[in-house]
């Protein structure tokens, strides 16, 4: 339901939506402090599987499943209880001894250099404007169309929600076209429903022409959305832009070039690298 990423109340909420009798539950507090004991046991649970790797958080306030969250998901109950408990044990255990480490350490600090490699990373270079706008990129793309479909739609709705988008995924018959369906923040009072269709085109295939995007646009017209976002690895005819702008609801059009710049603004998968100026230096010569 949430698609593999979902802000902390997102998370939460949903919690509070198949729990069995959460309505009564949520309405019992502390006798000594005005919290939820349930919302507070919610995000107990929701901070252990953060520690234990079963989720990250690449950005702040949005949470990403993982590989070992979803390996958890997929056993049963009583397996899955046994393994979560063990691995809070041996978390708990790394964290005891690496405290008693930092206790017990009377070297001085000293600066280091990481040199291991991070596999199958964008690299994209702050100063090389040319290998930033094309190698890095390229890279990203082609590893983004790699991912299985459903796995790309669940990347984007992911990005989305880290610059403020609040969207629930949607999908399989009678979606209507539509992946994400939610709300995009406009000022701290104000939002519009926005609806999401993703698009895992070849970045150097055909461009999406213009009956894409009207159709599309009808699709959000029927889930009752003030704006759309249609996103893709590839590129926009001139047409299409032109027609997500003549008819509401307005469509903003995400294409691979765009949708790489929001990656490196979200930080999301890219290894930003320093590179040394050594010309800048010629002064002190």
């Amino acid at each position: 339901m949430l698609g593999g990423s979902a802000k902390a109340r997102e998370i939460i909420d949903y919690v509070v939506g198949i729990w069995p009798d959460a309505d009564d539950l949520v309405g019992i507090e502390y006798p000594n402090r005005a919290k939820s004991i349930f919302i507070d046991r919610a995000e107990w649970g929701r901070s252990t599987a953060k520690m234990i790797g079963a989720l990250e958080q690449p950005a702040r306030g949005v949470y990403l499943i993982t590989p070992l969250g979803r390996s958890l998901v997929d056993q049963d109950e009583i397996t899955a209880q046994a393994e979560i408990e063990r691995l809070n044990s041996e978390y708990r255990r790394l964290a005891r001894q690496t405290s008693e480490r930092t206790l017990n350490s009377t070297s001085e600090s000293r600066w280091t250099v990481e040199t291991d490699d991070v596999p199958n990373v964008a690299v994209a270079d702050e100063q090389d404007e040319s290998q930033a706008g094309t190698e890095w990129q390229l890279a990203l793309l082609q590893r983004l169309h790699a991912l299985p479909p459903a796995g790309f739609e669940e990347f984007v709705l992911y990005l989305l929600r880290s610059f403020g988008l609040e969207l629930r995924r949607v999908g399989g018959s009678g979606d209507e076209g539509i992946d994400g369906i939610g709300t995009a923040p406009i000022s701290p009072v104000l939002s519009s429903r926005v609806a999401v269709q993703v698009k895992r085109y070849n970045p150097d295939g055909k461009p999406v022409g213009r009956e894409v995007v009207a159709l599309f646009q009808r699709d959000a017209q029927t889930k009752g959305a003030e704006r759309a976002i249609l996103v893709t690895l590839g590129r926009f005819t001139e047409p299409a832009r032109l027609a997500a702008i003549s008819s509401t609801p307005t469509v903003d059009l995400i294409d691979g070039s765009r949708l790489a710049e929001l990656v490196l603004s979200a930080e999301t998968g890219i290894k930003l690298a320093p590179v040394v100026d050594t010309h800048w230096f010629d002064r002190f010569d």
